[in-house]
């Protein structure tokens, strides 16, 4: 919650409740980020990846999403990964 509303971690803990505070974490587990910043970045590399998946040669290995975030860091394992190590 650091740097909501231009305020420090100090300055919010008194500022908001612990409800308001878990309301806004499921937002974001459900939303993602709140910076417009990465979901703008994140939109135009979905395009970025579609585009170039689309226009590869067979030879070439698809792209992933992550190839064209800078700022975002691409995860250890896949989601495929993770489900087979929860069964």
């Amino acid at each position: 919650m650091n740097g909501i509303g231009g305020r420090t971690i100090a300055e919010a803990q008194q500022r908001i409740s612990f409800p308001e505070f878990k309301a806004w974490a499921a937002y974001r587990n459900k939303r993602g980020s709140l910076n417009t910043g990465m979901r703008i970045e994140r939109g135009a590399a979905m395009l970025a990846t579609l585009y170039a998946n689309r226009h590869r040669k067979e030879s070439d290995p698809a792209r992933t999403i992550y190839e064209f975030m800078p700022h975002q860091d691409e995860p250890a394992i896949s989601v495929e990964q993770a489900m087979e190590s929860w069964t």
